[in-house]
């Protein structure tokens, strides 16, 4: 199959399943009254056309001004944005994918010379629709519905799981495990859980000793980089919280926290590899074994969070060259999962999550080539080269003051 008739079919497919179900979530939220059904049906099928009619000769991207619209007059589609929010107070969503939560990450010294980076949660309340604080949990991962959240308590490793009720705040019930756990993760269904152990806390930093671009030195904070204390994973159930763990050897080509997450099919997990190329990926069997990378992830990165698009037609990778006459603009690859072969750009730096099978949800700079890098949350569209502002800018940190906030999505 040539990469015409895979944009062809994949989009034909979209074309021909029901919308989704996902902007009830939204309406619920935000009380607005719900759409009828004929409406969204006509709405899909003509956004549906509009990108196969530019997809099938692999899509060029339109110039076109940047789309700063209100939230009330977006597409439709479940889309709620805050533009003028940095960190967010209020839902974002696009599509089926919500941000779920978002934290920062804070230096807290032990010793001299050794310190660890916490982490500070805002979850999203989904009866509010609002963002709340939530110092409880050194770590959380949320699961598709956006009911429910796995936490760690703030000691880690944790010897416990707590699944957390996000609409009353309240955990419903603890898994215990035997060995200490620093980072969790959602099978793409939802019903189960990997949770990675460490035999020491995961964001352990240690001061060191650096050298300046002036040729001075200094002092600064850093991760233990080549070296981990991961043990290995638990493989959960999520109902019943029964499970296993498997050993995994860490080796020296992974960093201090290099969690594990679950392939699209749940038939194996992988983590983050140092070295060779960007964003490599290890994949194990779920006994602990290495295994071949699934036919569909092949070419995917460790390192961009969007991964398969909902049909696992279309894989979102990493940086391409940018357009030509679009200084300042970011783009990234949209490959065939199978082939690695580059069938499209799109607009966007770090791609996030994948709104529905033509959109996505990125990371995209507000300023030029030379000026200090100041991301928002954008909604992007294969095919077109406008993005839809979803969140503030992202300020950088200054003077050791943590600014900066980091997005955790699901779906919904």
């Amino acid at each position: 199959m040539n990469v015409e008739e895979l944009v062809r079919d994949s989009l034909r497919d979209l074309a021909a399943e029901q919308p989704s179900a996902g902007p009830a979530f939204a309406d619920r939220v935000l009380t607005v009254r719900k759409r009828r059904r004929t409406r969204r049906i006509a709405a899909a099928a003509a956004a549906t056309a509009a990108v196969v009619a530019i997809g099938v000769t692999v899509p060029l991207l339109n110039d076109g001004k940047e789309d700063a619209r209100p939230a009330h007059l977006l597409d439709g589609q479940g889309t709620s944005a805050h533009p003028d929010q940095s960190p967010p107070r209020d839902l974002i969503a696009a599509g089926d994918v919500a941000l779920a939560a978002h934290y920062t990450t804070e230096l807290v010294q032990r010793t001299k010379d050794q310190g660890v980076a916490e982490r500070t949660y805002w979850l999203l309340d989904p009866e509010t629709g609002r963002y709340e604080k939530d110092t409880r949990w050194s770590f959380a991962a949320v699961a598709p519905g956006l009911r429910t959240a796995a936490v760690l308590e703030r000691n880690l490793p944790a010897r416990r799981i707590g699944l957390l009720d996000l609409a009353t705040g309240e955990v419903e019930r603890w898994i215990p495990v035997e060995r200490g756990v620093g980072g969790l993760a959602y099978s793409y269904d939802g019903s189960r859980l990997v949770a990675t152990t460490y035999d020491e806390h995961p964001d352990l930093r240690i001061r060191e000793k650096v050298a300046l671009n002036d040729g001075q030195e200094d002092w600064e904070w850093m991760s233990k980089f080549g070296d981990s204390s991961r043990s290995g994973f638990y493989d959960l159930d999520v109902a019943s919280g029964a499970g296993s763990w498997s050993a995994v050897e860490a080796g020296r080509n992974i960093d201090g926290r290099q969690d594990f997450s679950f392939s699209r099919d749940g038939e194996r997990v992988y983590s983050r590899v140092i070295g060779g190329s960007d964003g490599m990926q290890q994949f194990y069997d779920l006994q602990g074994h290495p295994a071949d990378e699934p036919a569909n992830e092949k070419y995917l990165r460790s390192d961009v969070q969007a991964r398969l698009s909902p049909s696992g037609r279309l894989a979102a990778t990493g940086l391409t060259k940018e357009v030509d006459g679009s200084p300042g603009r970011s783009y990234s690859a949209i490959r065939d999962p199978r082939t690695g072969k580059e069938i499209t750009k799109v607009r966007g730096a770090e791609l996030l999550a994948w709104a529905d099978d033509t959109r996505l949800i990125a990371w995209e700079r507000v300023t030029g080539l030379e000026e200090t890098y100041r991301p928002r949350l954008v909604l992007v569209t294969i095919g077109s080269d406008k993005v839809v502002p979803l969140s503030g800018v992202r300020e950088p940190d200054t003077n050791g003051e943590r600014l900066g906030w980091e997005p955790v999505f699901a779906r919904r």
